[in-house]
């Protein structure tokens, strides 16, 4: 999700409640699936900001952007 969106989710009840009841539908009706599935995304979003993360760390060590210990 943008920036700009979770910043509008967690200043505005109404539309909190809107995307609640959106995932709630997307899954059938079943509040238990509608959370399985929004944990899924979560993980994936936090694995692939942590991979974006290392390969950003990675080419700014290999391009000298960051003074490493070198022992």
């Amino acid at each position: 999700m943008p920036e700009a969106a979770a910043l509008i989710l967690q200043s505005d009840p109404q539309a909190l409640e809107a995307a609640a009841d959106q995932a709630i539908a997307a899954c059938g009706g079943d509040v238990r699936e509608a959370v399985k599935a929004l944990l899924i995304a979560n993980e994936f979003l936090e694995r692939e900001m942590e991979e974006r993360v290392s390969r950003g760390y990675v080419r700014g060590v290999k391009h000298g952007r960051f003074s490493t210990y070198s022992g």
